[in-house]
C-alpha cells in the first residue's frame, strides 16, 4: 500500500523549511490519507449557523446529489439537533480533476484512505473524532449495491460498494449506528485549505519526505492549499514512517484547525465562513441525510459551544503486523476498542491516558492557559473555562464521569498544543 522505495541518488535537493509542490515521484499508486477531510465537516459544524444566515441559498446550490444510506436520519428543522450525532467522514484517493503534473497517474481504483467518525454527545457537551487506520483488516458486510462479504483492509470498501458500503463496514466494526456521511477528494482538501487561509502547525523535528515533497524545519509553519494536503499525506517524513504515525501527525493539524475555526477571527468573518462552507459543499459527496443546509445548521448548533478540551481526537487502537496476505497490515485491538465504543454507545465522556502517538509530541512551548468558549453548567449557567494544554487533558465537567481509555488508545484534545515528530531521509 505504501510508495515504492527509491535510491538515495534519486532524492532531490532540499531547501530548508519549504514544502515544494513538484510532481510525485512514486512509481506505484499513492495510498493517500486525507486527514483534512475532518475540516470540511467541522467547518460546517462550528460555523454553520452563521454561514446559513449569510449565504444559505448559494451554498445549497453547491450541493451534489446525495448518497442513500441504509440507516438515515430524519432531516430536522432549524435549531440544535436533538440528541447525539454519529457522522462518518471519508477521504478518497481518487485522482479525478487533479493536476497530472502534481499527482501520479490514476491507479484506477478509488480507496477510502481516511475514515473518521465524529460523535457528538446527546447533551452536546463533548465530541469525539475517531480515526480508523486505512490498512486495518476488517470484515466487509454485504453492501447495498453488491459486493462485500469478505475480509481485507478497510480502505478497499469505497471501491467495493461506494460510500454506503463504507458506512456499513464501519457500523459493523464499531457497533455504532451512523446516519450521516460525507466523502471528499484531493481537490476538495486543497480548496478547503485555501478557504480557511492556512493552518499553523508546530514541527518539533525536521520533516523530510521526498514522496510528497514535504520538507519542513523545526518551528511554526502556516500551511494552506497543496502544502497542507501534502503535509497531511506525509508518512515517511513523520513518526516511525507508519500509517499510525501519520494519523497522530494529522491530529496536530486538526487540533490547530479547530482552534482557528472556533476563534473570533474566523467566527466573526462572514466572508471567510461563506467561503469555507461553499468550498466544503462544492467538493464533497454527502449522504441524503446530510445533503441539506438545515441539517448542517442543526448539527452546528449542537457543536458550536463544546469547549476545546472536550473535543477529543483518538485513533482506533491496533498494531502493524499480521501474516500471509495481511502481512504489514494493521490488526485491530478489539479489547481496547471495546472500551472506547462502549463509552460512546453509552454516551459517556472519555478521558485519555495514553500518549499523543508516534507522529507527534506535546509542544514544550505551549501556553499554560487555552482560551475557550464559555459553557453553561446545568445548575448555575456560569462560564466554565478549561485551562489544560497537555495532550492528556481531562474533558470539561459533565453530568457523567468520564471513561478513562486504555493507554493503547492514542490521541489528543483540540485544546492540546502538539508538534509533529519529524523524520529525516537518513532515518528512512
Amino acid at each position: 500500500m505504501s510508495e515504492e522505495p527509491r535510491t538515495r541518488a534519486r532524492r532531490v535537493r532540499r531547501d530548508s523549511g519549504i514544502v515544494r509542490h513538484g510532481r510525485q515521484q512514486s512509481r506505484g499508486p499513492v495510498r493517500t490519507v486525507l486527514g483534512f477531510i475532518g475540516a470540511a465537516v467541522v467547518v460546517l459544524l462550528v460555523s454553520g449557523a452563521s454561514v446559513a444566515a449569510v449565504a444559505a441559498w448559494d451554498v445549497a446550490r453547491s450541493f451534489k446529489p446525495g448518497v442513500a444510506l441504509a440507516n438515515e436520519a430524519t432531516i430536522p428543522q432549524i435549531g440544535a439537533i436533538e440528541g447525539g450525532v454519529n457522522l462518518l467522514l471519508v477521504g478518497s484517493d481518487s485522482r479525478a480533476n487533479t493536476d497530472p503534473n502534481v499527482f501520479d497517474v490514476d491507479p484506477g481504483s478509488v480507496l477510502n484512505d481516511v475514515n473518521m467518525i465524529l460523535h457528538i454527545s446527546q447533551d452536546h457537551k463533548s465530541a469525539t473524532v475517531i480515526s480508523i487506520p486505512r490498512d486495518m483488516v476488517v470484515h466487509f458486510p454485504n453492501c447495498p449495491g453488491g459486493g462485500g462479504g469478505w475480509t481485507g483492509p478497510i480502505n478497499a470498501t469505497l471501491n467495493e460498494g461506494g460510500l454506503a458500503c463504507v458506512v456499513l463496514t464501519v457500523e459493523e466494526l464499531t457497533g455504532l449506528s451512523i446516519p450521516f456521511a460525507a466523502e471528499i477528494q484531493f481537490n476538495g482538501v486543497i480548496e478547503m485549505a485555501n478557504a480557511i487561509g492556512g493552518v499553523d502547525v508546530c514541527v518539533a523535528d525536521p520533516i523530510q519526505d521526498e514522496y510528497t515533497q514535504t520538507f519542513l524545519d523545526p518551528g511554526m509553519h502556516t500551511l494552506s492549499g497543496l502544502a497542507a494536503l501534502q503535509f497531511l499525506r506525509t508518512r515517511h517524513g513523520v513518526g516511525d514512517g507508519s500509517d499510525l504515525g501519520r494519523i497522530s501527525n494529522q491530529q496536530v493539524f486538526l487540533s490547530s484547525l479547530v482552534r482557528k475555526l472556533k476563534s473570533a477571527e474566523t467566527l466573526t468573518n462572514p466572508v471567510a465562513l461563506y467561503g469555507l462552507a461553499k468550498a466544503a459543499a462544492s467538493n464533497m459527496t454527502l449522504s441524503n441525510s446530510l445533503n441539506n443546509v438545515d441539517t448542517m445548521v442543526s448539527i452546528a448548533m449542537a457543536m458550536k459551544d463544546i469547549p476545546l478540551d472536550s473535543i477529543v481526537f483518538v485513533q482506533y487502537p491496533g498494531t502493524t503486523g499480521g501474516a500471509g496476505v495481511y502481512s504489514g497490515k494493521v490488526q485491530p485491538n478489539v479489547a481496547a476498542a471495546a472500551v472506547l465504543f462502549d463509552a460512546i454507545s453509552a454516551d459517556q465522556p472519555i478521558s485519555l491516558s495514553g500518549t499523543t502517538g508516534v507522529g507527534s509530541v506535546v509542544d514544550a512551548n505551549a501556553p499554560t492557559v487555552v482560551p475557550v468558549e464559555p459553557t453553561t453548567t446545568p445548575d448555575a449557567g456560569t462560564a466554565s473555562p478549561s485551562d489544560s494544554a497537555t495532550a492528556t487533558a481531562t474533558p470539561a465537567a459533565t453530568q457523567q464521569a468520564a471513561t478513562v481509555l486504555p493507554d493503547s488508545i492514542t490521541g489528543q484534545t483540540a485544546g492540546s498544543f502538539t508538534c509533529s515528530k519529524g523524520r529525516t531521509l537518513n532515518q528512512q
